[in-house]
């Protein structure tokens, strides 16, 4: 079973790009792993099946990122970059 995750990363004014992460998307592996990736990273993957500290493992092809007016967990886990680091919001889940 799959641990879902997003990633959101603010593109614009009420403009957030919501990046689908399908495996391991709980904080005690996403938080160390996203460590040595920065946003554009993320945005340039588009949708992944892992992120790994080593590699990132997009799907291919992917689909595009979910945009959205505001960080949103949809999933079990919602990560975003705040103040230089990757942090996670998952209590904003539905808002």
């Amino acid at each position: 079973m799959s641990t879902r995750a997003q990633i959101a990363i603010q593109t614009g004014p009420d403009k957030w790009a919501h990046v689908y992460v399908h495996f391991d998307g709980y904080p005690s592996h996403m938080l160390p792993a996203l460590a040595r990736w920065t946003p554009e990273d993320i945005l340039a993957a588009r949708e992944i099946r892992q992120v790994r500290a080593e590699a990132l493992d997009c799907f291919d092809p992917p689909r595009a990122p979910r945009i959205l007016q505001q960080p949103t967990c949809e999933l079990s886990h919602l990560y975003i970059w705040q103040a230089g680091a990757w942090r996670e919001l998952t209590s904003l889940r539905g808002v």
